[in-house]
C-alpha cells in the first residue's frame, strides 16, 4: 500500500510538472525543444497518410455499401466478433421482383418473357457485385483498417510519449536555469562593511545548497536527454515505416483496380448477353445520345416514344449462308394473323423493317424459320419486320 501510495505520488509530481511546463510554453513564457526538419517531415507524412486512408476507406466502405444503416451494422457486427450476415445485393432483389412480375402477369406474353430474361441478367449481375464486394473488402479495405487499427496506434503511442519525453527534458531545463540562475545570486561576495557576519554565513550556507541543486538538476537533466534520444529514435523508426505502408497500399491498390475491371467486364457481358436475347445489336447503344429505354414523362405518347432506339435490321439477323428476306414476295398465311397495339415508337433500320407509332394497330403474323423476337407487321400496302417487344398482341 505504501508503494502504491509512492508511486502515485510520484505519477502526480510528474504530471503537474508536465502540465505547468506545457502552459508555460503556450503562453510563450518557456523556452521549447524544437525537432529537427526531417523528423517534422515524417511527422507531416504521417499525419497526412492516416487522414488520407480514414478518407479512402470510409469512402469506398460507402461505394461497396451505399445503405448507412447496413454500414452500421456491419461494423457493429465486426466489433462484437460476429459474422456479418449475408445480405441480399440489389441486383438479386430486383431480379426476385421482375420474376414474381412476371410469373403475376403471365410469364407467356411479350412482357412477362422479358421480366424473365432481365431478371436472370439481374440476378447474374448481383452475384458479380457479391463477389466484387467479397474480393474489395479483403484485398483492400482489410489492409487499410489493419494499418489504421495497428501501425497507427503504436506510432500515436509512441508519438505521445515522445511528447512526455520532451516536456520533461524541458522542464528539467528550466529546473537548471533556475538553480543556476539562483546559485549566481547566492554566490556574490558581500561588503562586509555592510552586511553583519550572521548574513555571510547564511549566504555561504545558501550557496552550497544551491550548488547541490544546480548538480541534482544537471543529473536529471543528462537522465531527461538520454530518455529524449531514444525515444526520438524509436518514434523516427515507426514514421519512416511510413514508406512501407505505401508500397503495400499500392499493392492492394493494384488489386482494387484489377477486381473492379473484372467486376464491371462481367457485367459488360452480361448485359450484352441480355440485348442478344431482346433481339438488339451491341452496338446500338455504344457511342449514341439516345435513351437505352423510351422516356416515362407526361409528354404524348409519340414524342415520348419518338427517342427509342431502334432494332437490327433482318438481313443482319440471318443466319450466315442465307439470303436476306424479300417482303414484295412474302404473303399473308390463311390464318395466324393477330392484330397488336405498339407500345413504343420504332424507327426501320432498313427497307425490310416497318416503322411504328406508338398506339396504332397493327397486324401480324410469324412466318416458318424467322426469329421468335421478330413478327412481319403490315399496314395498309406497307410491310416490314417488327421486334416483339415494342407490341403488345391483342388478339
Amino acid at each position: 500500500m505504501d508503494f502504491n501510495m509512492k508511486k502515485l505520488a510520484s505519477d502526480a509530481g510528474i504530471f503537474f510538472t508536465r502540465a505547468v511546463q506545457f502552459t508555460e510554453e503556450k503562453f510563450g513564457q518557456a523556452e521549447k525543444t524544437e525537432l529537427d526538419a526531417q523528423f517534422e517531415n515524417l511527422l507531416a507524412r504521417a499525419d497526412s497518410t492516416k487522414n488520407w486512408t480514414e478518407k479512402i476507406l470510409r469512402q469506398t466502405e460507402v461505394l461497396l455499401q451505399p445503405n448507412p444503416s447496413a454500414r452500421v451494422e456491419e461494423f457493429l457486427y465486426e466489433k462484437l466478433d460476429r459474422k456479418v450476415p449475408s445480405r441480399v445485393t440489389n441486383g438479386e432483389l430486383l431480379a426476385q421482383y421482375m420474376a414474381e412480375a412476371a410469373s403475376e402477369l403471365g410469364p407467356t406474353t411479350p412482357y412477362g418473357k422479358t421480366l424473365i430474361k432481365v431478371a436472370e441478367a439481374e440476378k447474374r449481375l448481383g452475384a458479380a457485385e457479391r463477389d466484387f464486394i467479397h474480393t474489395a473488402s479483403i484485398n483492400f479495405l482489410t489492409p487499410l483498417r489493419t494499418f489504421l487499427e495497428g501501425d497507427w496506434k503504436m506510432i500515436s503511442k509512441e508519438r505521445r510519449l515522445l511528447h512526455n519525453r520532451r516536456l520533461d527534458l524541458d522542464a528539467c531545463k528550466a529546473r537548471l536555469k533556475k538553480a543556476k540562475a539562483a546559485e549566481a545570486k547566492a554566490t556574490t561576495v558581500p561588503d562586509f562593511q555592510e552586511t553583519r557576519p550572521r548574513n555571510y554565513i547564511l549566504s555561504a550556507s545558501a550557496s552550497a545548497l544551491w550548488t547541490d541543486e544546480v548538480d541534482k538538476a544537471e543529473q536529471e537533466l543528462r537522465v531527461a536527454q538520454t530518455e529524449f534520444d531514444r525515444q526520438a529514435e524509436v518514434t523516427r523508426l515507426l514514421l519512416e515505416g511510413i514508406s512501407s505502408t505505401h508500397v503495400n497500399h499500392l499493392r492492394c491498390l493494384h488489386e482494387f483496380v484489377e477486381s473492379q475491371t473484372t467486376y464491371y467486364a462481367q457485367c459488360y457481358r452480361h448485359m450484352l448477353d441480355l440485348q442478344k436475347q431482346l433481339g438488339r445489336f451491341p452496338g446500338t447503344f455504344v457511342g449514341t445520345t439516345e435513351p437505352a429505354s423510351p422516356p416515362l414523362s407526361s409528354t404524348s405518347p409519340t414524342t415520348a416514344a419518338a427517342t427509342m432506339p431502334g432494332g437490327p435490321s433482318v438481313a443482319s439477323l440471318a443466319p450466315p449462308g442465307e439470303a436476306a428476306l424479300c417482303l414484295e414476295e412474302v404473303a399473308p398465311p390463311a390464318s395466324g394473323t393477330r392484330k397488336a397495339r405498339v407500345l413504343y415508337d420504332y424507327e426501320a433500320a432498313d427497307s425490310s423493317e416497318l416503322a411504328l407509332l406508338a398506339d396504332e394497330l397493327i397486324t401480324v403474323y410469324s412466318l416458318p424459320g424467322m426469329d421468335p423476337d421478330w413478327l412481319i407487321g403490315e399496314r395498309g400496302n406497307k410491310k416490314g419486320k417488327v421486334p416483339v417487344t415494342y407490341l403488345e398482341l391483342l388478339s
